[in-house]
């Protein structure tokens, strides 16, 4: 896995060069800002409340397993995957990410593959991976239309897809400028896919589609895992506004898939 073919930007689609131009050019703001968050907890979690595995049990054992983290960033998540003893790969599109990633497994002293490429087309062997996984990440940046095929081809069978971003509700709820989900419902629910924002691109699809999108592709759905951050929760991507925001409705889900045998 350490020779991949060299980085194409010229094959990049738009809103992924879009994207990584974005993503470089705010790595080292959101490092600062969010990284400590995203390092400090005791072990992997989930979205931006930093929900823990622990409690929700989404990847189980990962003891011995091969793990693909779609987005990986500054691989937080893949450093504590790999302390707890799984054999994860890193892959994400901005090259200023996977620098913090390195200076991170340094001081963690863990050493593992990291591939500088899009989730749209990762340059990796077929069914080399027991989990797919990612929180945020490029199940958030990437089409879904291009990454779903795509994790369906690098999964072994029987493999467990997990992934962790935003929900339709509220993406709904923000407004057209500004950060802050409100109370109304501010953009329609069908046709939902592509979602300009200043600099960058994200995507969410409606829940049929997104059925209708794993199906397709050979996923059995084992469970839809809705967050909601506790009473006292903190973050650093979001205020005590947001919090309870987030605890009246779900902002934050979870799919939970394994690969048909």
């Amino acid at each position: 896995m350490n020779d991949c073919p060299p980085f194409e930007p010229s094959r990049l689609s738009a809103h992924a060069a879009q994207n990584r131009t974005s993503w470089n050019a705010d790595s080292d703001t959101y490092q600062r800002d969010h990284g400590p968050q995203l390092s400090s907890s005791s072990g992997p979690a989930w979205g931006v409340w930093q929900i823990p595995e622990a409690e929700l049990q989404v990847l189980g054992d990962v003891r011995g397993r091969d793990v693909l983290e779609l987005g990986c960033g500054a691989a937080q998540w893949s450093i504590k995957l790999a302390q707890a003893g799984a054999r994860p790969v890193g892959v994400d599109i901005s090259e200023n990410q996977l620098e913090h990633a390195r200076r991170l497994m340094a001081e963690a002293d863990v050493d593992f593959p990291l591939v500088h490429a899009s989730a749209e087309s990762v340059p990796l062997p077929g069914r080399s991976f027991d989990i797919v996984m990612c929180s945020y990440g490029a199940m958030t940046f990437a089409d879904p239309y291009a990454t779903v095929p795509e994790v369906a081809r690098l999964l072994r069978p029987g493999g467990l897809f997990a992934f962790c971003g935003s929900t339709p509700i509220i993406e709904m709820c923000y407004p057209e400028e500004g950060d802050h989900p409100g109370d109304k419902l501010n953009t329609d629910y069908f046709g939902m896919w592509c979602l300009p924002w200043e600099g960058y691109v994200e995507y969410m699809l409606p829940y049929g589609a997104w059925i209708r999108l794993f199906r397709a592709h050979g996923f059995v759905i084992e469970d839809l895992i809705e967050l909601r951050p506790k009473p006292d929760a903190v973050s650093t991507f979001r205020d005590d506004v947001d919090r309870e925001w987030y605890r009246r409705w779900p902002g934050e889900q979870i799919w939970k898939l394994t690969k048909e045998l």
